[in-house]
């Protein structure tokens, strides 16, 4: 296998979820379980983005085990199947996505609207499951080393809602709340998952860097307790399988600002990995063609700085608090 240079190291092999083309739907890698008695309809979903192969592993072992729900309706899914099919560990970062971000497309009128896409094609299939779901995981990862951090929304759209089922999991230790993205809605923000006072809610857990080892675990470990926590497994056979243990504490990042590439210049004065915090207000942390990005506030906390994904209208960084949970 070679790799770019600048490539961190892959440690995680693809799995074939060939096997699970079929599916049950009608809709191609997307499985659904009744169990007869009454629940919540519960959805879990890998490969959102191609190269994020940790709930790759996570979901096809899940299938492999043939589970089944106690109770309520379990629906499995992959997402961006044309996206993982271009996977190439020698250049792992082009399978992300085909055509556009997966995960930028789920407000209605780009939904029903007239644009197409490989990715817009695939969410227009997925839409009504996710519209029928009362919980769903989405199972991601990130570009740098960094520790797991669960994405629980926008501040007044749902965030605080997924930040306190989060704490019921009782992982991850940082909880993300942040502002959503001017590129376009995600899957977690759509409809009754954005209403802060509606009581269906979504999570988005980005489980450590795209290939380390860890980050199959921490998809693992999540999953089974998203999944124990409705009643969908037996909670003895899932803590039997967690590979990992509850966080000693969490807190929340709440994200103040998103800073956005006005350009194609876009370069950050060092190396950050994500989760920083920056002592001082004004510290120069970034370099947009001429326009400098420095933090606002004191004990800015950085969050996912994307290093691979430099583009006009991407967002770069977000900044934010922490926040003690009360």
């Amino acid at each position: 296998m070679t790799t770019k240079p600048d490539t961190p190291p892959i440690e995680l092999l693809a799995p074939d979820i060939s096997g699970h083309r079929d599916g049950n739907t009608g809709i191609e890698y997307v499985h659904s379980f009744d169990s007869g008695r009454p629940g919540p309809h519960v959805m879990v979903q890998a490969l959102t983005h191609g190269n994020e192969i940790c709930g790759a592993i996570a979901l096809n072992w899940l299938l492999e085990q043939r589970v089944r729900p106690q109770a309520g309706r379990l629906t499995l899914a992959f997402g961006n199947i044309e996206a993982f099919a271009r996977w190439n560990p020698d250049d792992p970062n082009i399978s992300r996505f085909v055509e556009e971000d997966f995960n930028r497309v789920w407000a209605d009128d780009t939904l029903r609207g007239p644009r197409d896409s490989v990715e817009l094609r695939r969410a227009r299939q997925l839409a009504p499951i996710v519209d029928s779901a009362d919980f769903l995981l989405d199972l991601h990862s990130m570009s740098e080393p960094c520790r797991p951090i669960m994405v629980c929304g926008a501040t007044g759209k749902g965030g605080d809602k997924s930040a306190r089922l989060s704490c019921e999991l009782g992982v991850p230790q940082d909880l993300l709340i942040d502002t959503g993205h001017p590129a376009g809605l995600r899957m977690i923000e759509r409809g009754p998952f954005g209403d802060p006072n509606d009581p269906r809610t979504a999570l988005l857990i980005e489980c450590g860097q795209h290939w380390e080892r860890s980050a199959a675990d921490v998809a693992m470990d999540t999953m089974l307790r998203f999944l124990a926590h409705f009643g969908m497994v037996d909670g003895a056979w899932a803590q039997a399988r967690m590979p990992l243990a509850r966080a000693s504490r969490q807190h929340i990042v709440r994200v103040t600002e998103a800073v956005v590439a006005r350009g194609p210049d876009f370069r950050f004065e060092k190396h950050y990995t994500g989760l920083e915090v920056i002592p001082k207000a004004g510290t120069l942390i970034a370099r947009d063609g001429e326009h400098r990005i420095v933090t606002p506030y004191d004990d800015t906390v950085l969050v996912m700085p994307a290093t691979v994904h430099r583009k006009p209208g991407n967002t770069m960084v977000r900044l934010g608090r922490i926040e003690a949970i009360s």
